[in-house]
């Protein structure tokens, strides 16, 4: 499958309110088109037959094909310059809204190493997943806002797995059978509110990572038979342009697959659910070194896209 992303975008643009809200785009080597006008460029029968937003798409992913192939055909159309639309310079939105996040820690070795996480065995471990909630999701370009009871504010990229078919008790053999696609997540944490001395338990995980904003996703999603091996990405995150984490998603502890199995033997997964995959070395924590109004992140992952946010105060 020749690679391309969906995307939502604003559509009133240019000065114009025709169609106002968010639309859905197609991603044709990093540019936007409107998905619509694509798809009835090659045939207005399937462009009807076009769900609204990636939302509706995933929530009916299993009968998806033949909507993936017509934006893939109008994508190639697009591409051989068969067809000219404009490209959209729209502000994007979130690809969509996800209603669960499942997130992996302290899933790559140094990472652990780097926050003083003591690891069991792999061969004596799962992997440790929280929810992070789906009020803490923004798009791309969008403000983070730095709470004004942290100043501990760091960053994490991950390679976020969005899931297209639902089940309980899936095997890792046959977990990518389940994947939709894939995502740019970002899991802002405030590490000195993960932290409680007033409970017996010392972690809270709730409280320092499910902030409003503290999950830039996007730019766009991309499905799963466009990314080649999810386990050979590159991932990377600047802040001002310095490079601060820079791997490959090979270095996972628990690969995508067993993240799926595990997470599947505790609850039925759904189509939508995202699981951020854990993050690699170099947040700010290990370097002793923490994110400030003015800041700007862009986190990456080969493949996919970069998303850019920056840092600002919390209004008093």
């Amino acid at each position: 499958m020749q690679w391309f992303g969906i995307a939502a975008y604003a559509a009133n643009v240019n000065g114009t309110t025709d169609n106002p809200g968010e639309r859905l785009g197609l991603v044709v080597d990093d540019k936007v088109y409107d998905a619509h006008a694509a798809v009835a460029a090659i045939d207005a029968n399937k462009a009807a037959a076009l769900p609204a937003d990636l939302g509706t798409l995933l929530a009916q992913w299993e009968g998806s094909s033949d909507a993936i192939k017509s934006l893939e055909a109008a994508g190639d159309a697009i591409r051989s310059r068969k067809i000219e639309l404009p490209a959209q310079t729209g502000a994007l939105g979130v690809p969509y809204a996800p209603t669960r996040i499942f997130a992996t820690a302290s899933n790559y070795y140094e990472h652990a190493a780097e926050m003083g996480t003591k690891l069991a065995a792999r061969s004596e471990s799962t992997p440790y997943i929280f929810i992070k909630a789906d009020s803490s999701i923004t798009a791309t370009r969008t403000a983070v806002v730095m709470p004004s009871n942290t100043m501990k504010l760091d960053w994490e990229v991950e390679l976020a797995v969005i899931i297209g078919k639902g089940g309980r008790h899936i095997s890792a053999a046959n977990a990518y059978e389940y994947i939709a696609g894939y995502t740019v997540i970002n899991d802002v944490s405030a590490r000195d509110l993960t932290r409680r001395s007033d409970y017996p338990f010392s972690h809270d995980w709730f409280r320092g990572k499910s902030f409003d904003t503290f999950a830039p996703i996007g730019p766009w999603f991309v499905p799963r038979d466009c990314l080649g091996d999810p386990m050979k990405l590159r991932m990377r995150l600047t802040v001002n342009g310095e490079s601060m984490q820079d791997a490959l998603t090979e270095g996972m502890i628990f690969n995508i697959a067993e993240q799926i199995e595990y997470l599947s033997s505790i609850l039925t997964l759904r189509p939508g659910d995202m699981i951020a995959t854990g993050t690699p070395t170099g947040v700010g924590m290990g370097k002793g070194i923490f994110l400030k109004p003015g800041d700007v992140m862009v986190a990456s992952v080969d493949g996919i896209g970069s998303i850019e946010n920056h840092i600002v105060a919390a209004k008093a």
